[in-house]
């Protein structure tokens, strides 16, 4: 694939640019904005996710970074280029892997790593050798004569993103990456994944799933109705915004919100709220949170007072109670 650019300028924009930087960043469709103004950069060797839930806009920035969607306002740039500019530029420099896999399912696991490669007008001696490679890396030796339909849902996406790297990309963008995958396939994914980064390629990648973002991201924006909410590393984010435990309860569906108003004035007195480190509760549909750093504590004050929930559970804070506290929804709303 040939570069508009001189080759001065191409190293320039290689070497020098964060991967990704965003201003202002906008999308509309008629009165609808999916992607309202929102500023990030992500830097070279970075693990940067987008959070939030499914319609926050997501992948409407990633389309718009992929250079297939143009926006609205803005800037952006990607490894130094406008998408807009020069396409051709930043698609050769970005490996995809869409949120639903796109394989070819009448070819076998090999000849898909071998033809999308040659859309990069790489020549097919390299693509034999590279194929090897991809496919040891994403575990599918064994399976390199075998057809797409006859792969398992984790072999597959395994696939998508040995495919996504035959061009060996500055940037690997990951829409919703394990979507639909049993918990064993998912933690193969990340192990590759992992490998990746530990590489030094840039991931940037969506996902509604916290843990997700908390086992892969250095960094992440957490992002509803198109807007940023707040960013930085998980552990950043967790500390910043939630306790350091959780405490859930199950009193009863009908009884939440009572419930809720008697322990809060149980635990929010002074001379328990700050010997717990008590924050506040959180009412939803089938259960209370209740925000604590010493959550056993609460527990024992709960009890001693008289209040016996059907189930109790006490948990490490997650991206997911961020999110609450921002929005006062869940991520899987």
């Amino acid at each position: 694939m040939t570069s508009s650019l001189s080759p001065a300028r191409q190293q320039a924009a290689d070497s020098a640019a964060p991967a990704i930087t965003a201003s202002s960043l906008t999308k509309r469709y008629g009165d609808f904005t999916a992607v309202d103004g929102i500023d990030f950069t992500v830097a070279r060797g970075e693990s940067f996710g987008l959070l939030g839930p499914n319609g926050a806009g997501k992948s409407t920035t990633m389309r718009m970074i992929a250079a297939v969607s143009e926006r609205t306002g803005g800037e952006l740039l990607v490894a130094g280029l406008d998408p807009e500019r020069h396409g051709p530029e930043v698609r050769a420099r970005l490996g995809v892997v869409p949120q639903q896999d796109n394989l070819d399912e009448e070819l076998s696991v090999r000849e898909n790593i071998i033809m999308y490669g040659r859309y990069f007008g790489l020549p097919r001696r390299y693509l034999v050798s590279k194929a090897e490679e991809l496919l040891e890396f994403a575990q599918l030796s064994h399976k390199a004569r075998a057809r797409v339909e006859d792969l398992s849902g984790g072999m597959k996406r395994r696939l998508t993103i040995a495919r996504a790297l035959v061009n060996e990309p500055q940037v690997l963008l990951l829409d919703e990456p394990t979507t639909g995958l049993d918990p064993q396939a998912r933690h193969v994914l990340w192990d590759r994944l992992f490998r990746l980064k530990e590489s030094g390629t840039t991931l940037v990648l969506t996902t509604h799933h916290m843990d997700e973002a908390e086992q892969l991201c250095d960094r992440l924006i957490v992002v509803d109705q198109g807007a940023i909410m707040a960013e930085g590393s998980p552990r950043g984010l967790i500390a910043e915004h939630s306790t350091r435990e959780v405490l859930e309860l199950r009193f009863g569906m009908d009884r939440n919100a009572e419930i809720a108003r008697e322990l809060t004035a149980l635990l929010d007195a002074p001379e328990v709220a700050g010997m717990i480190g008590f924050s506040h509760i959180e009412v939803l549909p089938d259960r209370l949170l209740v925000y604590a750093g010493q959550a056993e504590a609460a527990m024992e004050r709960l009890h001693a007072s008289g209040h016996k929930p059907l189930t109790s559970l006490v948990r490490r804070s997650s991206l997911e109670d961020v999110f609450l506290r921002l929005t006062g929804r869940s991520l899987v709303d």
